[in-house]
């Protein structure tokens, strides 16, 4: 039987229904199940239950290149897991070494709120006696400290958070664990996951670890903590959130793959919310092997979910991820046609120059065909702000409590809560609908002509729960990374992993890794500095 990807089996129409019936239990308050979404038969998918078995497949290992070896946190998760396997490299030796780079390097990076050296020593000890679950066995992870750790400071990042210590593990880190994976720490992020990574007054923290001596030079938000932790080569791999570029936005600005799932694929339980309809857990990883060997552990429904209710099973995204040959050429797995946007190309800026040496690099590989796409109707008015609003109460209702008592405990980001409280029930059901009819166009007028589209900016994707993937395509001058953005039809992660895994496969921009901070930078870093300080203009402009 030929596999063909999930997105070929999927009824539009019902993925239609069910966003409607989650924006009704969204406003309604309900954790009700949403409606199940017909699969019809040819789709490769991983039983739930075999989910380490998934991790433990033959793809899941890439025998490491030799500048890897000569450095352990240089290696992939898939280079890593090879090593460890083949009993050449321990995950003690694994966890020491990401240590030592924290020690080293962190005091400039700012990226880890929260480093836990003996926990993950530990388990790497015990890692060493125990059964080898799959790739993941032994792998170091940097968490996003609005996941749930069992045991562990969890704060958000926030002033309402700075005490909390949850009784059990987020569903996405207990599945990590389960497949093996070392917690090294937390990482630091947005206040409340609004903006780039600050104190909850808004003084900048976590740097770009392209630019660690320029502060200014944005390094993605909110999941900026886990972004700098992988690009900098302190941990291999992270989870963030996403709620409006959470995950795409840090990983093109760090050279990094970010992969932002279904509504649903990954369960949010044990998220600090943002909101009901637009959280969604995910990995930023080195390559597309990476990310698809992460969201195979994350991925799966959960009791504790409806959102994870009711779906497709997981399809082989491992396999998916892995480059196919044809006469020792890369290949594209699956035939795709890969919508363009009107303007993706415009200007003479380093960005346009590699967006246009990416899509003739996808043009030259067999299987893909690039296509013009029309922007649906009204697309920018359904798009704009008003409409993206919509998400504001979502993100006001349960925390209520707290800004009827002190508004304090929002610091920075206060103005955009109060904004979703004070937001009128007309304009947030006319803002559902909105949303629904713009779904309605992206499913069957966006997608008529294309299979995958290219994206400048994660809005609507992100609004409507579809998945898109963030990886790099090139450098500025100044060596400033440039990263893009493909989006899919509902549960395409495993057509968008086998695109990007073809372009990385015949690139090596996901192989660069960033100089070192200088000892100068890191000196500065330890003594007092001048505060940077978002500004009341950027915090709102980060958090609309």
């Amino acid at each position: 039987m030929t596999v063909e990807p999930l997105d070929r089996s999927i009824d539009r129409r019902a993925f239609l229904a069910r966003a409607a019936a989650l924006a009704v239990a969204s406003a309604a308050g309900a954790t009700v199940a949403a409606p199940s979404m017909a699969v019809a038969s040819g789709a490769l998918t991983v039983n739930p239950g075999t989910r380490n078995q998934a991790l433990d497949q033959p793809n899941a290992y890439t025998q490491p290149r030799p500048e890897a070896v000569a450095d352990p946190t240089e290696l992939t998760i898939a280079e890593a897991a090879w090593l460890i396997r083949a009993n050449k490299l321990t995950p003690e030796q694994l966890v020491e070494a990401y240590l030592a780079r924290i020690s080293t390097y962190d005091g400039t990076y700012q990226a880890f709120n929260l480093v836990l050296a003996d926990a993950a020593i530990a388990a790497a000890r015990d890692a060493a006696r125990a059964p080898r679950p799959g790739a993941l066995h032994g792998i170091p992870l940097a968490i996003k400290d609005n996941y749930y750790t069992e045991g562990v400071l969890t704060t958000a990042n926030s002033f309402l958070f700075k005490d909390f210590v949850p009784p059990y593990d987020a569903t996405a880190v207990a599945r990590l664990k389960a497949g093996g994976a070392i917690v090294l720490g937390k990482t630091q992020m947005g206040p409340l996951a609004t903006t780039r990574a600050t104190t909850p007054a808004g003084v900048v923290t976590t740097v770009n670890a392209w630019t660690p001596t320029n502060r200014n030079t944005d390094p993605g938000g909110s999941s900026t903590g886990t972004a700098t932790a992988v690009a900098g080569r302190m941990a291999t791999s992270g989870i963030g959130t996403q709620t409006g570029g959470s995950i795409t936005a840090p990983s093109n600005a760090q050279n990094l793959t970010g992969l932002k799932p279904t509504m649903g694929r990954v369960s949010a339980t044990g998220v600090i919310p943002l909101s009901y309809t637009r959280d969604h857990p995910g990995p930023l990883a080195r390559d597309a092997k990476d990310a698809a060997i992460m969201l195979t552990a994350m991925a799966g429904e959960d009791p504790a979910d409806p959102r994870s209710q009711g779906l497709p099973d997981v399809p082989d995204l491992i396999d998916a991820a892995t480059p196919v040959y044809r006469r020792n050429r890369v290949k594209l797995r699956w035939n795709t046609r890969i919508g363009v946007l009107p303007g993706f190309t415009n200007g003479t800026s380093a960005t346009a120059a590699a967006r246009q040496a990416y899509l003739a690099q996808l043009a030259e590989i067999p299987g893909a065909t690039l296509v013009d796409v029309p922007l649906p109707e009204g697309w920018s008015q359904l798009t704009g702000g008003t409409f993206n609003n919509i998400r504001l109460p979502e993100r006001s209702e349960p925390f209520m409590p707290y800004l009827r008592t002190d508004l304090r405990g929002f610091g920075v980001s206060v103005t955009s809560w109060l904004q979703g409280a004070l937001l009128g029930g007309n304009e947030f059901l006319t803002g559902q609908r909105a949303k629904l009819l713009l779904m309605e166009r992206v499913l069957n007028d966006l997608f008529d002509g294309c299979d995958v589209v290219v994206q400048t900016d994660p809005v609507p994707f992100d609004i409507l729960g579809l998945p898109e993937i963030a990886f790099p395509i090139g450098f500025t001058a100044a060596g400033v990374p440039i990263g893009t953005i493909l989006g899919g039809l509902p549960y395409a992660e495993d057509r968008l992993l086998s695109v990007v895994a073809a372009y990385q496969a015949t690139t090596d921009w996901h192989l660069r890794r960033p100089a070192d901070p200088p000892a100068q930078a890191r000196a500065r870093a330890e003594a007092p500095t001048q505060e940077l300080r978002l500004t009341a203009e950027q915090v709102a402009e980060l958090t609309q």
